[in-house]
């Protein structure tokens, strides 16, 4: 099982490095673009466009801070053993079950990850 919470780390490392590796290349690409498509726009529209920009990069930070960085907190945390670890990653694995089709995949997994290791646990009661 220990194997098991190790991948599960690395996975979810990679995935929120990739969401913020994401995220940067999206926000750069919506900065470059949208001064370019407000010149094309007629002079009463173009206050979208000066309005447009700062929203995408508050999109992107709360993206990032809501799901990129606790996946890799989390991903850290099973990769040193923390007991909390298994927890954020199960609340984050359902979470991405949404993200088809990879993150379906990551949460899927999670989910029986979490299962198998609840139930090599002793129950006490």
């Amino acid at each position: 099982m220990e194997n098991h919470k190790r991948i599960l780390g690395f996975l979810y490392i990679i995935s929120g490095s990739v969401q913020i590796l994401g995220m940067i290349l999206l926000a750069t690409l919506f900065e470059v673009l949208i001064p370019f498509i407000g010149e094309l726009a007629e002079p009463e529209a173009q206050w979208v466009f000066a309005w447009l920009v700062p929203f995408i990069r508050i999109i992107a930070i709360g993206v990032v801070l809501i799901f990129a960085i606790p996946a890799i907190l989390a991903g850290a945390g099973l990769l040193n053993q923390k007991k909390w670890a298994l927890t954020l990653v199960l609340i984050l694995g359902c979470l991405k079950l949404f993200s088809f089709p990879i993150g379906t995949a990551i949460g899927v997994y999670t989910i029986w990850v979490y299962a198998e290791d609840n139930k090599a646990k002793p129950q006490t009661t």
